[in-house]
């Protein structure tokens, strides 16, 4: 379809070459016909022209009210022409965008109302370090109410806190810290995340009770074991003597061993208890020094080899390593003893244990395997849990207590370092636990 706007200029062209085709026949009214039809062509240019611009400037008023956000703004435009298409195009683009804002701003509004219900604190901090955004929680946690666009450290002040945002903004990465600074006496899990423009969010969780209640448990177990290990101890003394005594009676010999070994391992226990609660605690001050991965290795193999070897089993080290790791000499004992322990009393089947260690980057990695039996996927997430057991039965009849592994844990967490097990039913176990070299640590120091 030819354009109205083409039609019109096209009538004005037409009346001139009309004009002037007039004047080379007719000389004699040539300048009044040609005079005639410029000014027609004037008029309808004009008119033309008028009418153009009127529609122009209704499309730039439009324009300026969209950009003032005023999104109710419509074209009064009916006309099918180039114009009138443009008019249409501009109308339809600002529905759609009205509709998209409205679907943000929903989704916005549920955000924050879902923000708004969270018990924990969230703050959200721009690239500049400015507050963008912050939820009820931590407008009623904080002693004055944050400013938006205001700095960070005039809203928290924490130490702690104030690192685990910059390293999830400046290096993209989750990071997590303990701030006890906020509030006096309250203590907050900061968990900081970066965001996608730059800057980063953080959570604050108050574990103020949780804090509370684990000392409480933790001062308990170790106050009721404490009490119990007198008793216990007397327990056990009076049923040896009576036993050394002679007794002839075979019940009552029967009855006091079973007394002696039931008082013996309720004092096991309660010694598990005292030092889980200590280092659980950060009480039990560790000496950390540089010891050599062989000797921590070989230690571990003379204390077992004569129990090793009564059972008919092979206790070897197959790998060692040179360097020095940071490591508490007694601490570290502790734990290769209680994992050689479980591994001659549950993998004794398979007739051989191996000690071993190999660096890692800036860590040894030592391990304890055995070819026993192994253990069940299900059971080893939670090994060591505390008085978690994978055999109850056979657990009560070797007289562990169940927190070996427990305790093992918690002493590699205060050496920086970690544990964990490796196993699969009928092709044995291997427990790992890394130390950090002692280079990286007085590096860090």
């Amino acid at each position: 379809m030819r354009q109205r706007i083409f039609f019109k200029l096209l009538a004005a062209f037409s009346l001139v070459m009309a004009a002037a085709v007039v004047a080379l026949f007719f000389p004699s009214r040539s300048v009044f016909l040609l005079l005639l039809a410029v000014a027609i062509a004037l008029l309808i240019a004009g008119f033309v022209s008028v009418l153009t611009a009127r529609r122009l400037r209704n499309i730039m008023h439009f324009a300026d009210r969209i950009a003032t956000g005023d999104l109710e703004a419509q074209i009064a435009e009916n006309s099918t022409d180039e114009i009138g298409q443009v008019s249409s195009s501009l109308d339809a683009a600002v529905r759609r965008l009205k509709r998209d804002v409205a679907q943000l701003k929903s989704t916005k509004d549920q955000l924050e109302t879902l923000l708004n219900s969270m018990e924990d604190a969230v703050i959200a901090v721009g690239p500049d370090d400015r507050v963008q955004w912050v939820n009820e929680s931590l407008d009623r946690l904080v002693p004055q109410r944050a400013r938006l666009d205001s700095p960070l450290e005039e809203t928290i002040r924490d130490p702690d806190f104030l690192q685990a945002v910059h390293t999830a903004g400046k290096q993209s990465k989750v990071s997590t810290s303990r701030a006890s600074s906020i509030l006096p006496g309250r203590i907050f899990d900061v968990t900081a995340a970066p965001l996608p423009g730059g800057g980063a969010v953080a959570v604050l969780r108050d574990l103020t009770e949780t804090e509370r209640m684990e000392k409480t448990r933790r001062d308990f177990i170790a106050n009721v074991s404490h009490e119990l290990r007198t008793p216990l101890t007397s327990i056990q003394g009076y049923s040896e003597t009576l036993l050394d005594g002679g007794t002839e009676n075979g019940h009552t010999r029967e009855f006091l061993d079973i007394i002696r070994k039931n008082a013996s391992r309720m004092s096991r226990l309660t010694e598990d208890l005292l030092t889980l609660a200590r280092v659980e605690s950060g009480e039990h001050q560790f000496d950390i020094q540089p010891v050599a991965p062989a000797e921590l290795l070989r230690e571990a193999a003379q204390h077992f080899r004569e129990s090793a070897r009564a059972q008919g089993i092979e206790l070897q080290i197959q790998d060692s390593t040179s360097g020095f790791v940071a490591a508490d000499r007694e601490a570290i004992r502790q734990v290769f003893s209680n994992l050689v322990d479980n591994a001659l009393k549950y993998g004794a089947s398979g007739g051989k244990i191996v000690l071993g260690a190999r660096a890692q980057g800036e860590t040894v990695e030592f391990y304890v395997e055995d070819f026993g039996p192994g253990i069940s996927s299900e059971h080893i997430p939670r090994l060591f849990e505390r008085f978690y057991r994978v055999d109850k039965a056979r657990s009560g009849e070797s007289g562990g207590t169940g927190l070996g592994l427990a305790i093992a844990k918690h002493i590699m967490f205060a050496h920086n370092g970690l544990i964990w097990a490796e196993s699969e039913l009928n092709h044995g176990s291997r427990f790992i636990l890394t130390l950090p070299t002692a280079q990286e640590i007085s590096e860090k120091v």
